[in-house]
């Protein structure tokens, strides 16, 4: 176990170098992971790793992501302060709490309750305000619908429908909403960035290669077209 507070900051620090020496430069981003402490949602066994840039158990199955795929997605979103954003599985809570940092709305589906309950204690220790509820992530959340941006933490077979459906429309100068979602086998993903340019239309876009967790009850659902396209919303 680490000895203090000054040796998470300092390994914290070191992580977003590594970070950033690995091609992320969103500098809202790189505070946010400087700011959040990585090792609260971790199990206490694992603290001495918590700020290496891997992937970690968190039990039932399920990991709290790679500081980089983290990184990855959330500067991909891009979103800004007072920005809604829907994610779709909670697993640890790092995610939502580096959301929240940046000033976002977050709310949040897990699947997995036991997940859930020790995630809201997370966010209790650390003071951080996210809506959570367990549910089908693959359903979105129609109540707090239109989002600004969707991020999801899971690999999906193809990409719920019902999530595209839950971005906001563009309006005057303000963007539509973006969908991150990892698509396709278990072993093997590629990132997509799903932006509404339109009440029916969205842009997609393949941002990169990466492995992550089934995402559960995201069996049917929209398919993403190769390359980068534009598609009318079914």
């Amino acid at each position: 176990m680490l000895e203090s507070d000054r040796t998470y900051k300092k390994r914290a620090r070191r992580l977003v170098e590594t970070l950033r020496d690995k091609g992320i430069d969103n500098d809202r981003v790189l505070r946010a992971i400087a700011n959040v402490p990585r090792h609260i949602f971790v199990d206490h066994a694992l603290r001495r790793l918590a700020y290496n840039d891997e992937a970690l158990p968190i039990g039932l199955g399920q990991t709290i992501s790679q500081p980089y795929t983290v990184a990855f997605q959330t500067a991909s979103l891009d979103p800004q302060p007072g920005d809604c954003v829907l994610e779709i599985g909670t697993g640890s809570g790092y995610q939502a709490a580096i959301l929240v940092e940046m000033g976002v709305r977050v709310y949040t589906v897990e699947r997995h309750e036991q997940l859930l309950q020790r995630a809201r204690e997370h966010f209790r220790t650390l003071g951080y305000r996210v809506i959570s509820k367990v549910g089908d992530g693959a359903e979105g959340w129609p109540a707090f619908a239109p989002f600004d941006g969707i991020l999801a933490t899971a690999g999906a077979a193809r990409i719920p429908v019902p999530l595209i459906d839950q971005l906001r429309a563009p309006t005057g100068d303000a963007p539509g909403g973006r969908l991150i979602i990892p698509v396709g086998e278990s072993a093997d993903q590629t990132m997509i960035r799903i932006s509404r340019t339109g009440p029916d239309s969205v842009v997609e876009e393949r941002l990169g290669r990466f492995s992550f967790v089934p995402f559960v009850g995201a069996d049917t659902g929209h398919t993403p077209d190769p390359g980068v396209v534009r598609s009318n919303v079914q």
